[in-house]
C-alpha cells in the first residue's frame, strides 16, 4: 500500500502524513527532508544552491543518517532545498532511493506513506492514493509564523508571506517535476479547515480507494 500525499509547504501535507502512516501502520518518509538535507550539507560545505554540479555531487553522496540532523527545518534551508530541488541531477539521486524505499518499506511494514512535491506525479505514479494537499498562501503564511515562532525563530508575517509566494513560483514553474497535482490526485484545500477535518476528508477518501 502506497499513500502519495503532495502539496506546496505549510499546507498540512507533512501532520497528516504521519497520522495516516499510524493509523494504517506503515512507514512513513518525509522526501522535503531528502532536499533539505543536501541543502544544508550544501551550505555547510560552503558551496552554493544554484551550482548545479556541486549539489548534484552532495545528493549522490547523501546517506540516511543525514536525514537525522537537527537543523533542517531552518528557513535558510528551507529556501535552499528548493533551489537545489530543480536540479534534475539532484533529483535524479533521490529519485531512486525513494522509489526503493516504496517498493520495500523498511520495518516490515506493509507499505509506505510519502509526502512531498511530487510523489503521486513522479515518485510513485502507480500509487493507488494520491492527495494533493494546498491552502492559501495567506494561510500557510500563518501557520509558518506560527511554526517558527514556537521554535523561538524571529519572523515577520510580511516576510514570511513573501517568501512562501515566492517559493510556490519556483516550485511551480521548474522545468523538472514542477509542483502540480497529479490527473488522478484529490485535491484537499485545508484553508478553512483544522487538522482533524482535513484527516477526516483524506481517510475517507482513502477508504473509498481500499
Amino acid at each position: 500500500m502506497i499513500i502519495a500525499i503532495d502539496g506546496p509547504a505549510a499546507a498540512g501535507k507533512g501532520t497528516m502524513a504521519r497520522r495516516m502512516a499510524k493509523h494504517f501502520n506503515l512507514v512513513y518518509l518525509d522526501t522535503g527532508l531528502l532536499y533539505r538535507a543536501v541543502g544544508k550539507k550544501v551550505l555547510d560545505q560552503g558551496g552554493r544552491p544554484e551550482d548545479p554540479d556541486f549539489a548534484t555531487s552532495v545528493a549522490e553522496a547523501l546517506v540516511v543518517d543525514d536525514l537525522q540532523d537537527g537543523g533542517l527545518r531552518t528557513e535558510d534551508v528551507g529556501q535552499a532545498a528548493s533551489k537545489i530541488s530543480a536540479v534534475p541531477g539532484v533529483r535524479a539521486a533521490l529519485l531512486q532511493f525513494q522509489r526503493d524505499f516504496a517498493a520495500t518499506p523498511p520495518k516490515g511494514k506493509n507499505g509506505a506513506v510519502l509526502d512531498g512535491r511530487d510523489i503521486g506525479s513522479v515518485v510513485c505514479p502507480d500509487a493507488p492514493v494520491k492527495l494533493f494537499v494546498t491552502a492559501s498562501a495567506e494561510v500557510r503564511a500563518e501557520r509558518r509564523l506560527k511554526e517558527l515562532l514556537g521554535r523561538g525563530s524571529e519572523a515577520i508575517y510580511a516576510r514570511v508571506l513573501e517568501d512562501m509566494k515566492e517559493r510556490d513560483a519556483r516550485d511551480s514553474s521548474r522545468a523538472t517535476a514542477p509542483l502540480e497535482p497529479a490527473e488522478d490526485a484529490k485535491l484537499l484545500d485545508t484553508s478553512d479547515l483544522d487538522a482533524e477535518q482535513a484527516f477526516a476528508e483524506a481517510l475517507e477518501f482513502i477508504n473509498s480507494r481500499i
